[in-house]
């Protein structure tokens, strides 16, 4: 794998995101003029109910390739050398076929992923729900990746949709999507999430209190 530091990232930052959900931290990457939402991609394996997923990225980008076998070494090397608690984030969107199943769900689990998040097909749903493993992908498809792709880059930045993924940026993901945190941006969309969370609680309580609607949300 491509080296790099992760040495400095904000554990901090992401435990305080760890408390909202990727509505809360995209309503405040739009506030701060940001944009982060993984398109497309959704949750395929599993993760309990109000559970997510929070975690500096660790890329790897597909290209078409003919070569038969397991061609994945790219991949195997950085699932092995991701840091704890670090997701992985492959852009596989080149050719069909699935890169993320089973086996490399385990090996990132074993290995101390948060989970791993596909731009393309995933496979083998069962077993990685049954392993416990937040897989994210496009769909589910049971083609593979021989003869059709292999990761050739590891640790470069992903282009997916409108949003950049680089190595290091942070990753948020729940039951409604996936969310991409630029590096350095990441304590400002955390202090903005933590402001619009309390801001929430404070609008839910009034509506559980019985105020209308259009009393918490005043037309302006």
């Amino acid at each position: 794998m491509a080296e790099f530091d992760y040495s400095d990232t904000d554990w901090d930052a992401i435990e305080r995101l760890k408390k909202w959900y990727s509505g809360d931290i995209h309503d405040s990457m739009e506030a701060l003029g940001l944009w982060g939402c993984l398109e497309g991609i959704s949750l395929l394996g599993a993760l309990a109910d109000g559970d997510v997923v929070c975690g500096p990225a660790v890329t790897v980008l597909f290209e078409p390739s003919d070569r038969k076998g397991e061609p994945q070494d790219v991949y195997h090397n950085a699932i092995d050398n991701a840091p704890k608690g670090g997701i992985m984030v492959c852009d596989a969107s080149c050719a069909p076929g699935s890169c993320s199943g089973e086996l490399m769900s385990t090996g990132a689990k074993t290995h101390g992923c948060a989970a791993t998040i596909v731009n393309g097909t995933v496979r083998d749903l069962a077993q990685v729900r049954a392993l416990g493993y937040p897989l994210f992908g496009t769909m589910p498809s049971p083609i593979g990746v021989t003869g059709k792709k292999e990761p050739k880059k590891s640790q470069v930045p992903l282009q997916i949709g409108k949003a950049t993924v680089r190595p290091g940026d942070v990753i948020f993901g729940d039951v409604d999507g996936v969310v991409v945190i630029p590096k350095e941006h990441l304590k400002a969309v955390a202090d903005q999430a933590d402001a619009l969370g309390k801001e929430e609680a404070a609008n839910r309580d009034r509506i559980l209190a019985g105020e209308k609607l259009q009393e918490v949300w005043p037309a302006s």
